[in-house]
């Protein structure tokens, strides 16, 4: 697994400042206000913190932003980076300028001047979650992230507050490099193998095979897979850190490879279905948090593996299966594969564990990303107070998303002449019609909400706190929804 930085917190020592090597990092308040560690700095290197609070360049910088200086006078380091940083910022914006610092974080050690910053376990998270680079498969690998110094006026309180921020950054990193993963490499069987890795840190770990999937009735998750090689499983990941309460539940698509099986898609662009198992990856995320930072709270994480291939023995358009709940479908379209992995999944779910909600995440439409691009994931809801919950929580974390409608005149596209229903309506509303065929599988009372992820799983650009590639997207909304809604106190 990528390793997160490692980030230690020491109390202000001025006179350390100017020896110190590697790369030195100071906050100048947006009108070029300046704390102790600042003034030093500016005594230090002749008076150059001052020239620049007083330059052009410094009033067009926005606050979170930053500017390196290389081969400062006065310093040891090789490079001392100014952050435009008030001392009262707000947490998003510490956690940008920590970004900043994050993406020029290379292997020589980095000395950060936080002094009295309120937001200093922000800026600290921002660096943690952007100094990123998925490296396994070049012939050189990145080279390890040089140690992390943040000298603060209270390195107790701020540490407290960064432990559970650092649990998250590492269920990021998680969620990142299996979406990152070429399908080679992430297996359906090497994917739940990391899986299992995770009963070193207290959850429970249990993985489905397909004898036993075919026992349990798992027959449209295993109509997706039954054209590959890779065999498909179901991974179930307990984390017990509440009391008696019934457990929340999440639910993953993990298609690890997406050819679109017999409906095959277009060769441009396939090599990006790498990410179709973006869903499960984030359910692994949380998951590997949770168990990380101690939870006070029961979560129970549900991931379907398979891998949707064309072959001789793979299933045509026009099959009908029957589902888990009984229900019976009409393939239409076998690249509609993630909500039938995601159907048997979460009636599994309900049927075992009796949840008090369930959220389920899906890179499930290309129709979600012509509606919402790449800023926003869709979310569908029958639940208005778990709904707002998860959008409270993924605005307090700074991850898009918006909530689409759903009714009846949609379900009605799922008409089918032969069986209960077609896994694909019309080619309007793509989106809101494969949430309807997901929401036939959730039961009556069972509060409810879907995440489409198509769009924010994976990105083409980099974003503020993460590099091209797989973001993490979902990690921190809902580790936040859980600590908001259903740790015990």
């Amino acid at each position: 697994m990528t390793p997160t930085a490692t980030i230690d917190f020491k109390e202000v020592e001025l006179d350390a400042i100017a020896g110190a090597e590697g790369g030195v990092a100071v906050l100048l308040g947006t009108e070029g206000t300046m704390d102790q560690c600042a003034r030093r700095v500016n005594r230090l290197t002749k008076g150059a913190l001052a020239r620049l609070a007083e330059s052009e360049s410094f009033e067009k910088m926005k606050e979170g932003e930053a500017v390196v200086l290389s081969f400062p006078q006065g310093l040891a380091a090789e490079k001392l980076t100014v952050v435009k940083l008030d001392r009262r910022a707000k947490p998003d914006v510490a956690r940008k300028a920590g970004a900043a610092l994050g993406k020029g974080h290379g292997k020589a050690p980095l000395l950060v001047l936080a002094g009295n910053l309120v937001q200093a376990a922000e800026l600290s998270f921002g660096l943690a979650l952007r100094a990123y680079e998925f490296s396994d498969h070049k012939s050189k690998p990145a080279d390890p992230l040089g140690t992390v110094t943040f000298m603060v006026a209270k390195p107790e309180e701020v540490a407290a507050k960064a432990a559970p921020m650092a649990a998250v950054a590492e269920g990021v990193f998680f969620t990142r490099d299996l979406v990152n993963e070429p399908s080679n490499v992430l297996t359906t069987s090497d994917f739940a193998a990391r899986l299992a890795a995770m009963q070193e840190l207290g959850l429970e770990v249990e993985i489905l095979e397909e004898d036993e999937l075919e026992k349990l009735g798992f027959r449209t998750l295993l109509a997706v897979g039954q054209g590959s090689e890779s065999p498909s499983k179901v991974v179930v990941m307990q984390w017990k850190g509440g009391g008696d309460e019934k457990p929340f539940a999440l639910v993953g698509k993990g298609v690890v490879f997406d050819t679109g099986g017999i409906s095959i898609k277009p060769a441009a662009g396939m090599e990006d279905m790498t990410m179709d198992m973006g869903g499960a990856g984030t359910v692994a995320g949380v998951m590997r948090t949770l168990a990380l930072r101690k939870a006070k709270a029961n979560v129970v994480g549900i991931v379907g593996l398979v891998e949707n291939m064309p072959d001789g023995k793979a299933t045509r358009p026009g099959d009908v299966v029957k589902s888990m709940k009984g229900d019976t479908v009409e393939i239409i379209n076998t690249d509609a594969e993630g909500r039938l992995v995601l159907a048997d999944c979460l009636w599994y779910a309900q049927e075992r564990f009796e949840p008090s909600g369930v959220i389920d995440l899906a890179t499930l439409t290309g129709a979600i990303i012509i509606g919402l691009g790449h800023e926003n994931a869709g979310v569908f809801s029958n639940d208005d107070a778990l709904c707002n919950a998860f959008l409270k929580a993924a605005g307090q974390e700074g991850e898009g998303a918006w909530r689409l409608p759903m009714g009846q005149a949609y379900d009605d596209m799922l008409k089918s002449r032969i069986a209960d229903m077609k896994n694909v309506g019309t080619r309007a509303a793509g989106s809101i019609t494969a949430a309807q065929f997901l929401q036939r599988f959730v039961k009556d009372g069972t509060p409810w909400v879907h995440l489409d992820i198509a769009g924010t799983a994976s990105v083409k650009s980099e974003t503020t706190l993460a590099p091209a590639g797989a973001t993490g997207w979902g990690v921190m909304a809902l580790d936040r929804l859980i600590r908001n809604s259903f740790e015990a106190e």
